[in-house]
């Protein structure tokens, strides 16, 4: 049922860098608070709490307990997801959480199982189809205006400090899963898959800093997809963040150089305020959109478990050397 308070209480289950985005997003959405959150470093939590302006609660047990509390965003280490998320939806939170959602498919299947057992809304955090060009984009694709689609692209490069990296579990899982569900969202899923990766820059760090996979779609189409942290794109037209669908009708771009800050971002050299934006579309999708008027996210956990196979059978690519076929 839609939320009919007039405050729909939040917290979060983590503070790290992105927790920021998500709180001045919560802050911007109509009809919402950031009632409090919890850390488990808790000197960065009361740091956090300060800052938002929120309550730092002791346990995350607590968190989900407080009755003034209506959702919940899970903003922790992949490995930790599964967890917390259903902690949250068996005290009957609604949840939104971060990508990667699960470490794998099974792990996303439990949270629809508990999603579902409770009623309540459990929406993947696949921030980046919340843009107004992506929406745009899928409705050019469905209507038919782009004509028959002949391929996709979607290409990340942004240089990532080693000790930035260390934070995350590789550019397959990091940033492919971005990719996957963008793939998926636009036009849909690949029959066949293979995959590279390589590891260029870093020094101690052992996951990979670039990869990139080549698809088939059902139609015949093809898409390729890129992921790096080994260095910026300085070139005249950056593939830092670009994607493109291109028909026999027509083709689209959305690119994060349409919207940069000459200034550092959390984690990047420059401030991409297109990302930035991406979280507030997503988390005000989530509040007013699902909670309040009972819509159905863009992109479900249905569509984390198809993105989770695509990145298992990119891994599987590269350890075998082969196409995968899906």
């Amino acid at each position: 049922m839609p939320i009919i308070k007039d405050t729909i209480g939040v917290g979060f289950i983590g503070a790290g860098d992105i927790s920021i985005l998500h709180a001045a997003a919560v802050t911007k959405c109509p009809g919402a608070k950031l009632v409090g959150l919890w850390n488990r470093g808790q000197d960065r939590a009361k740091q956090r709490a300060a800052d938002f302006g929120c309550k730092n609660f002791a346990t995350p047990e607590e968190l989900v307990q407080d009755p003034s509390i209506d959702a919940v965003l899970v903003l922790t280490n992949l490995e930790s997801h599964l967890e917390y998320t259903k902690l949250a939806l068996d005290a009957g939170k609604h949840v939104l959480v971060e990508k990667p959602v699960g470490q794998s498919v099974r792990e996303i299947e439990q949270m629809i199982a508990a999603a579902n057992a409770k009623k309540l809304v459990c929406m993947p955090g696949h921030n980046y189809i919340y843009e107004s060009s992506m929406m745009r984009t899928r409705d050019l694709v469905e209507n038919g205006d782009l004509g028959r689609i002949v391929s996709a692209y979607v290409m990340y490069n942004i240089h990532h400090p080693e000790e930035v990296a260390k934070r995350y579990p590789g550019v397959v899982r990091q940033i492919l899963t971005h990719h996957s569900y963008i793939l998926l969202y636009l036009v849909g899923k690949p029959v066949e898959l293979c995959a590279m990766k390589a590891t260029l820059h870093y020094q101690e760090y052992s996951e990979e800093d670039i990869a990139m996979v080549q698809m088939r779609l059902a139609n015949g189409a093809l898409a390729h997809f890129c992921a790096s942290f080994a260095a910026d794109d300085h070139a005249a037209d950056p593939w830092t963040v670009m994607v493109k669908v291109i028909g026999t009708g027509g083709s689209t771009r959305y690119s994060y150089r349409d919207h940069v800050e000459i200034k550092p971002g959390l984690a990047h050299s420059q401030t991409y305020t297109a990302y930035q934006g991406s979280i507030l579309n997503e988390v005000r999708f989530f509040l007013v959109d699902c909670l309040r008027m009972g819509s159905q996210p863009l992109s479900t956990l249905e569509d984390a478990v198809t993105a989770q196979r695509m990145i298992e059978a990119a891994e599987e690519s590269i350890r075998k050397k082969n196409v995968v076929q899906l």
